[in-house]
């Protein structure tokens, strides 16, 4: 099925996988987590990269070191072995054609425990990484334009239902989620050498304050491409490389349990 892109402002319909320039050395692969189209176009674009290793934001480092050459010789299996039906993400049938599309790459793990997320929203994220954050300019605060937009953006994620006094908390916790995955990317491109495949949200996926600029920031060398995934009408400004665009698959009410 054909999925529209914008690309560099313009527009064209992409067939099959996505072409990843050549020299990439981090390449961003955003999704809507349970979109089934979008995790097809991240498999497809993985195999054709081939990547040495593959961060995932729904795995922790010590669930990213049970998948071993072993335990991925089943996959069905693997899901038992990461104890992915206890994890909260969609379904693992969504993501075990990742794992398969680069069966030889090392696999990271970018998530960090619920109790440090949430003790980010009171205390701020640089306090929970530690000082190493400055790299990510967790020290830092954010400009204001910069702060009133990601906090109006945590509001409408969560339906207008969350206290406003809240907001700016939940704008720490996703800074802190993006210096994670920066930090992850940066650690299996030392180790490996790469290119790495991050699987992420497409949120994450920025360029303009997302994990891909926290990596710039720490690492200004590093070459990285963004694919930002979204359903329905493409954004206006679109902080990526390229962005696709696919149906939304049938799901509740996400505003149902916050009503």
């Amino acid at each position: 099925m054909p999925v529209l892109a914008v690309c560099a402002g313009t527009f064209a319909f992409a067939e099959g996988p996505v072409t990843v320039p050549p020299g990439m050395q981090v390449v961003w692969l955003g999704e809507v987590h349970d979109n089934p189209r979008h995790h097809e176009i991240q498999a497809n674009v993985v195999a054709s990269l081939a990547p040495s290793a593959l961060v995932f934001e729904m795995l922790s480092p010590e669930q990213a070191a049970r998948v071993t050459s072993e335990t991925r010789a089943d996959l069905d299996a693997l899901g038992g072995v990461l104890d992915w039906s206890a994890s909260g993400w969609p379904d693992w049938s969504l993501y075990s054609p990742i794992f398969a599309a680069a069966p030889e790459a090392a696999i990271y793990g970018a998530a960090r425990a619920p109790g440090e997320i949430r003790r980010a929203v009171t205390e701020g994220a640089f306090e929970v990484y530690g000082e190493d954050g400055a790299r990510f300019g967790l020290d830092q605060p954010l400009g204001e334009k910069e702060a009133a937009m990601r906090e109006q953006g945590q509001a409408e994620a969560h339906c207008d239902a969350l206290p406003v006094d809240l907001l700016p908390g939940m704008v720490e916790a996703q800074r802190l989620r993006d210096a994670d995955l920066a930090a992850a990317a940066l650690e299996a491109l030392e180790e490996t050498g790469g290119p790495v495949a991050v699987i992420t949200g497409t949120g994450h996926v920025r360029g303009d304050w997302g994990a891909p600029a926290l990596l710039s920031r720490a690492a200004p060398d590093v070459e990285q491409f963004l694919l930002g995934q979204v359903e329905g009408d493409l954004p206006d400004e679109a902080p990526f490389d390229l962005v696709l665009t696919a149906p939304s698959p049938d799901r509740p009410d996400p505003c149902a349990a916050f009503r």
